[in-house]
């Protein structure tokens, strides 16, 4: 299917709900947030990219066609950038996470098999490939609580709405587990970042990974996240390890 054929898939929010449940009850299973997002796609997709096509960025990434897959998964030019830069601290946090670029690539490998249009295909894999670097920037871990952040910012960013889905329904499911603390709080003030933020999709990632990473927070206009840093016990019991453990 190509981008002139391209035909919006039709909301599925039966299928959607499925994977949300299921989500809930094993954070970790990546694959059930693809299949979330494949399943509320409709038409929000096809906008995104052809704003991405007619961005100055965008244009040149397709243009000179850029893979991030291939910078990300390069470790040890990362790890040879100096201290303090995006690309180190990026390649610290997963490995200190035990995961890897081309993980994240492996749990969707079965979602994106619609195109056939090679632009489309790139900025579908780029937009996949960033998950994690948008953890970096944004300050938001891989607990439970920061994945509920990172979502609520990607709705903002995007407007898809199984990100906005995931979001809520973990909030949710934080709270009830965890009363008494500002978990819709914590995801409202990612999301309002996220609307206030340069557009993260666009970027030229291959180069902000060499600048320090402060200084491509003030760039985007990433602020701290600090109703999310304030919720020392939420963090540190809803990390995977130890929502595995509670299984």
């Amino acid at each position: 299917m190509t981008a002139a054929t391209y035909e919006p898939p039709k909301m599925e929010f039966r299928k959607a709900w499925r994977a949300l449940r299921a989500l809930i009850a094993n954070p970790e299973d990546t694959e059930q947030v693809f299949t979330i997002m494949r399943a509320l796609t409709g038409k929000t997709f096809y906008t995104q990219y052809r704003k991405f096509k007619k961005h100055d960025m965008g244009a040149q990434i397709l243009r000179e066609k850029r893979d991030l897959i291939d910078t990300l998964a390069n470790r040890e030019a990362l790890k040879q950038l100096p201290e303090g830069t995006l690309g180190k601290t990026y390649i610290d946090f997963m490995e200190r996470e035990g995961i890897s670029a081309e993980g994240l690539a492996e749990a969707s490998e079965n979602s994106y098999d619609v195109f056939e249009d090679k632009d489309m295909e790139r900025y579908a894999f780029r937009t996949r490939d960033m998950h994690d670097l948008w953890h970096v920037v944004t300050g938001y871990g891989r607990d439970g609580l920061g994945e509920v952040c990172v979502v609520a910012f990607s709705y903002a960013q995007t407007k898809q709405l199984g990100f906005g889905a995931i979001a809520l329904m973990g909030a949710y499911d934080f709270s009830r587990r965890f009363p008494g603390n500002r978990i819709f709080r914590a995801a409202w003030q990612a999301y309002q970042t996220g609307r206030k933020a340069a557009w993260f999709s666009a970027q030229d990632w291959e180069h902000l990974l060499t600048l320090p990473i402060e200084d491509v927070r003030q760039m985007l206009n990433i602020p701290t996240p600090d109703v999310y840093l304030a919720h020392d016990d939420v963090i540190r019991n809803t990390r995977p390890e130890m929502l595995a453990a509670a299984e």
